[in-house]
């Protein structure tokens, strides 16, 4: 097999099943390079085909252990699973976390598993963008499920999980009140809930009181969102829940709202490209002699902001 670097022979190796050309398309769309572009353009008729599951939850709710269990059921069914370990906070290049992969062993040497962790490298705000496009890079690699999994419930995280069909969020009972979940918006965003660690006294209370508060914010959707208890480190529960996740995604495809997600998807990541190159140009006007000029002015309060953004980018 040839192994090039140019888009186009990766992309090749890749939907020939190379784990090495897919793996180095993704640090490809990590490093945002001049030639993304063309990658996209080249992968994108290869997209469409794969579930998106975002799980999310507090820190210690047993997200990756409950993840690896799903990944498992999944591949007794057949299907090829990719998981995507998102950590905003990591400071390592890559944001590989130990604990996951060690956790993630007993797939490494199974074909039908891929296995990726997302870290910032750096660059704020960028990394829901990367994570958007790694997603479509392992959907034209052909996994029928991609599981996106974060490590907390922070802005970023939530606007990584705006790119996933279903929404999983994993709780544990003292993983603080219901209140929480109100906070951090998890209501709004969330397809299906896990109370992990159910075997800790306060579960029942924490899922009476999310049935409650799903009882309280239905609205006219269709889909009312089932809770459901598991304890992930004893595989319990997991196949209701599993079961309640294929349940949500035969109801967007019945319903419609597959459509429309996809749509809101592809909206935003137009959106995002727009920003980044926005982005790019605004700081390289910035560095011209009449950029700096115009900044000189700003400075002596000869102009406000707001007319140094008219001047860059007029109404």
């Amino acid at each position: 097999m040839s192994m090039g670097n140019s888009s186009e022979q990766l992309v090749k190796d890749m939907l020939a099943g190379s784990r090495l050309a897919l793996a180095r398309l993704i640090t490809k769309v990590e490093n945002r390079g001049a030639d993304l572009p063309e990658l996209i353009r080249i992968l994108y008729p290869h997209t469409g085909r794969a579930q998106i599951w975002g799980i999310t939850g507090p820190p210690g709710a047993g997200k990756s252990t409950l993840v690896d269990r799903l990944a498992s059921k999944l591949r007794a069914e057949g299907k090829r699973v990719a998981i995507v370990a998102i950590d905003p906070s990591s400071p390592f290049s890559g944001g590989a976390i130990l604990g996951d992969r060690i956790r993630m062993q007993r797939h490494s040497t199974d074909e039908g598993v891929f296995i990726r962790s997302l870290g910032t490298r750096g660059k704020q705000g960028g990394l829901s963008h990367a994570a958007k496009e790694v997603v479509l890079v392992l959907d034209a690699a052909g996994f029928d499920v991609v599981l996106v999994e974060t490590a907390g419930v922070g802005q970023t995280e939530l606007d990584i999980l705006q790119l996933a069909q279903t929404v999983l969020v994993v709780l544990v009972p003292e993983s603080g009140d219901s209140i929480q979940v109100m906070k951090a918006g998890l209501m709004e965003i969330a397809d299906v809930f896990a109370v992990n660690k159910s075997d800790r006294p306060e579960a029942d209370q924490l899922l009476r009181e999310l049935v409650a508060m799903i009882g309280l914010s239905a609205s006219s959707v269709a889909w009312t969102i089932p809770v459901h208890k598991t304890e992930a480190n004893r595989d319990q529960g997991t196949d209701a829940l599993l079961k309640a996740i294929q349940r949500h995604q035969a109801y967007l495809s019945e319903s419609g709202a597959r459509q429309k997600k996809t749509q809101a998807f592809l909206r935003r990541e137009v959106l995002d490209i727009l920003n980044e190159r926005l982005n790019q140009s605004v700081l390289r006007s910035f560095e011209s002699p009449e950029g700096r000029e115009i900044f000189d002015q700003l400075l002596q309060r000869k102009l406000d902001p707001y007319q140094v953004a008219d001047r860059i980018c007029p109404k």
